[in-house]
């Protein structure tokens, strides 16, 4: 998803308003689902409750209140 990333949200909507961009990042979505369908399946992966795991462990390190609208990483939020 390099195409999105540091992008402002107009830019982002602008490329999935392109029709051109929109197809490219529809196959590239599709690549990606794939895989990671796949990856899982075949090593034992439980997508349900690993992503669980990992939106609680996100919630303690970007608290809203500190990242919201912002891109930083986790150790450049300001405390």
């Amino acid at each position: 998803m390099q195409k999105f990333r540091f992008k402002s949200e107009s830019e982002a909507d602008a490329l999935v308003k392109s029709v051109s961009s929109r197809n490219e990042i529809n196959e590239e979505l599709s690549d990606i689902l794939y895989f990671v369908l796949r990856f899982a399946q075949r090593f034992g992966i439980d997508l349900s409750t690993e992503l669980g795991k990992k939106i609680e462990k996100n919630a303690k390190r970007y608290p809203i209140e500190k990242a919201k609208g912002s891109n930083k990483k986790y150790g450049e939020l300001e405390p």
